[in-house]
């Protein structure tokens, strides 16, 4: 038995942030990794869920979570406050691309300089995949990012960004891989839809991280947990539902990109 499970289970819960913008509609999901890491901890956990990512980004800084599954822009942006737990791994690789979608009857668009003046869908002013590599993009091709759509929205979830292009809410949309391709094997009749116009780079998977004051033996049980998912059936089960490969120690050179993008576009450090 791993170390970290003599601990009692009267200890306080551990608090594990998630939000809408990447996990939405995971409820009953979420119940069953709950039961798992509780059982692998031998520790209470609690799920705790926010609507945006600024939300979950607070309560990390303000070390009101203990853990966060966050996206990899806020996690370049906020670096100082957080470390890295572990990075989870899709199609093999502990990586991940942001697509631009657009209605399945629309035949004449090609790119995202196609939808200039259009009506365009993100999913959170905090999402790499989801805001920043279309502004990267719109801005390295001479065009102000704020003035390039006729109307942009946010819709605070990469399945709503499909939604509302889907219904042609919108005329295109930025999305994250992962999120289309699990949707495209659960849900293809929604998929099927959108129509995938363009592709970036690869940039790092959206990492789970906790605050920079947090007590060693807590981060090393959490990520060692995470990481051993794929050495046993029930963790094997819950990556299947996650469509992900497993979780691995990751480190932040995976984030390069992310915060070259993130210098260029907003100019922060």
């Amino acid at each position: 038995m791993p170390v970290f499970q003599a601990r009692a289970k009267s200890e306080r819960p551990i608090l594990f942030g998630t939000t809408g913008v990447f996990l939405d509609n995971q409820i009953s999901f979420l119940d069953k990794w709950q039961h798992y890491l509780e059982m692998r901890l031998n520790r209470p956990v609690v799920f705790v869920q926010r609507e945006n990512y600024t939300e979950i980004i607070n309560l990390v800084i303000n070390q009101k979570l203990d853990f966060a599954w966050i996206c990899g822009y806020p996690y370049s942006r906020y670096k100082p406050y957080m470390q890295l737990v572990a990075v989870p791994i899709f199609q093999g690789k502990p990586l991940y691309r942001a697509y631009v979608i657009v209605p399945q009857t629309d035949a004449v668009t090609h790119s995202l300089m196609d939808l200039r003046g259009k009506i365009y869908a993100f999913s959170d002013p905090l999402s790499n995949s989801g805001w920043l590599v279309a502004q990267a993009e719109i801005k390295r091709n001479g065009y102000v990012p704020a003035n390039f759509f006729r109307k942009s929205f946010f819709t605070w979830a990469h399945r709503k960004v499909i939604d509302a292009v889907a219904t042609k809410l919108a005329q295109g949309g930025s999305v994250d891989s992962y999120i289309w391709e699990t949707l495209n094997l659960t849900h293809p009749d929604l998929t099927a839809q959108t129509r995938i116009v363009e592709k970036s780079a690869e940039y790092g998977f959206p990492p789970i991280v906790t605050h920079r004051n947090h007590e060693p033996f807590e981060y090393y049980a959490v990520r060692d947990t995470l990481i051993g998912m794929k050495e046993d059936p029930a963790g094997r089960a819950l990556l299947k539902q996650l469509n992900l490969n497993g979780f691995e120690q990751g480190n932040d050179s995976l984030f390069d990109s992310i915060k070259r993008n993130m210098q260029f576009v907003v100019g922060a450090n």
